[in-house]
């Protein structure tokens, strides 16, 4: 079992990746703000953050680099959940330190598949990508 940190500001979205996390085997803790969330992946210890992009306040790209500076959350993966799936989007979001993303709607298969790669990417002796 994996500690993930959910960041996700609307409750029907949480409660539905939550849910699909938790049946997968995983333990979760949530939060609704990336104020939030820095403040439980410094306080804590979790294997992956499932990031919102868009969310109020501080934004999802804005959290991932703040976590990024960090030296504690500095190697900690993150999967970029977002409604922005244009072109260059994709790209946009790498670049700011995430590890992965998948567009909304999700496909459970695929994020649970994304998910997988991540947390397999952080154990020793795991290929990345």
């Amino acid at each position: 079992m994996k500690k993930i940190l959910l960041v996700e500001d609307n409750a029907a979205n949480r409660k539905l990746l939550g849910d699909c996390l938790r049946r997968a085997g995983h333990e979760l803790r949530e939060a609704s703000t990336a104020d939030e969330g820095i403040a439980l992946a410094l306080a804590e210890t979790f294997d992956l953050v499932v990031m919102d992009i868009q969310l109020p306040g501080t934004d999802g790209l804005t959290a991932t680099r703040l976590l990024r500076a960090n030296d504690k959350t500095r190697g900690l993966p993150v999967l970029a959940v977002t409604a922005h799936a244009m072109r260059g989007d994709g790209k946009r979001i790498l670049e700011a330190g995430c590890d992965g993303y998948v567009a909304k709607p999700i496909a459970y298969k695929e994020f649970l598949a994304e998910v997988s790669r991540l947390l397999a990417a952080g154990e020793p002796g795991q290929a990345e990508k």
